[in-house]
């Protein structure tokens, strides 16, 4: 059977439609070519609506809104061609209007905002993103971050939590966290990049891909040995690691802790009643190669505690690094009253208070 008139103009139409829809975003939207025109042709539109329509319905102060666009969706040279439309755009009103909407304040405005714009396009040009992608990324990696920053589950009769304040309020900092549990053992990492803030989150973003290969994947006792291999083969001079690696049997409560230059890890003891420092101690990573990290062995028995802290909460400038840790093991008295499930945000607002530092604070305990 022959198919109707109908059916071959169906047909015929929506294979059109399909080859339109490919060419547009083969070459129009993947370009920036239909925004381009868009954009031209808003400005345009207020230069004439400035000059023959309804007054104060089409100001030459809103071409600056094509400006701003332009920086956040097209590259540079789409841009100058669109900064260049606005310019004339601007001096066509003036003469048609004897410049008396066109003053020397609107386009000191419009030319700061052009410089901005232009700018801000270099700089997503070269990232190869456009529009918002580039926000959308960061925000996939902070959220990256925050989510290999969690403590696994653990079995009955254990508790765990972290938290992490990135100085400044940045959503990046030098402090993360990474661990793995097997069901059986269970490795925490708390890590601290040198430098603070945005500055230091960017390495905090590789090394924690890293490290959390690494973690579970190599011998507890050999954690940081490796990384620190890591760091001597990538580091390419940037700045030292400190970091603290606690290796947990969470069968017998038996651990291992390494540090390297990292401030000491704390355990509480119930029967004693009171917190302690462990003696772990090496050499930050990245500085010396091929280094070996000796780790100190204890017992988490019911009702004890493993604390593991970033400096930001103990170092105070000029003050003794004995001060903060004597400030540490106040706060982790209240800590032990409070319940270690709920207390340890409140230590890590009231250590880092009025401190423009990365914190990072671990509590594992038994009960």
């Amino acid at each position: 059977m022959k198919p109707t008139p109908t059916a071959k103009t169906t047909r015929l139409l929506r294979s059109s439609a399909q080859r339109f829809l490919s060419v547009l975003q083969r070459k129009v939207l993947f370009r920036y070519r239909l925004v381009l025109i868009t954009l031209v042709t808003i400005a345009v539109g207020i230069g004439v609506g400035a000059v023959w329509g309804p007054t104060g319905w089409f100001p030459p102060s809103s071409t600056i809104l094509t400006v701003l666009a332009g920086g956040l969706l097209l590259k540079r040279k789409s841009l100058a061609f669109l900064l260049a439309v606005v310019a004339a755009v601007l001096v066509f009103v003036g003469y048609m209007l004897d410049f008396g909407q066109v003053g020397p304040g609107l386009l000191v405005t419009i030319g700061v905002t052009a410089v901005l714009s232009y700018l801000l396009s270099g700089v997503r040009e070269r990232l190869g993103v456009q529009g918002l992608s580039g926000e959308m990324m960061l925000l996939d990696l902070r959220d990256r971050l925050r989510q290999q920053g969690r403590l696994p589950r653990l079995p009955d009769g254990w508790g765990r939590t972290a938290v992490l304040r990135q100085a400044g309020g940045s959503s990046f900092g030098g402090d993360f966290v990474v661990s793995h549990c097997d069901g059986e053992r269970l490795d925490v990492a708390v890590v601290d990049v040198s430098g603070k803030g945005v500055d230091a989150g960017t390495r905090a973003l590789l090394l924690s891909g890293a490290f959390s290969g690494l973690i579970g994947a190599v011998p507890a006792r050999d954690f940081l040995a490796h990384c620190n291999d890591y760091l001597m083969r990538n580091s390419s001079g940037e700045g030292f690691v400190t970091a603290v690696h606690v290796s947990v049997d969470l069968g017998s409560g038996a651990y291992e802790i390494a540090s390297a230059g990292h401030p000491p890890a704390l355990h509480y003891d119930r029967g004693k009643g009171e917190w302690s420092t462990t003696e772990a101690k090496g050499v930050v990573l990245g500085v010396i190669p091929e280094m070996t990290y000796t780790s100190v062995s204890g017992r988490i028995r019911p009702g004890d505690a493993i604390m593991l802290c970033t400096d930001g909460l103990i170092e105070t400038p000029g003050e003794d690094l004995d001060a903060g840790i004597d400030r540490l093991l106040g706060a982790a008295e209240a800590l032990v009253h409070r319940g270690f499930a709920t207390g340890a945000g409140e230590i890590v607002d009231t250590l880092s208070k009025d401190k423009n530092d990365d914190c990072a604070l671990v509590v594992l305990w038994r009960d």
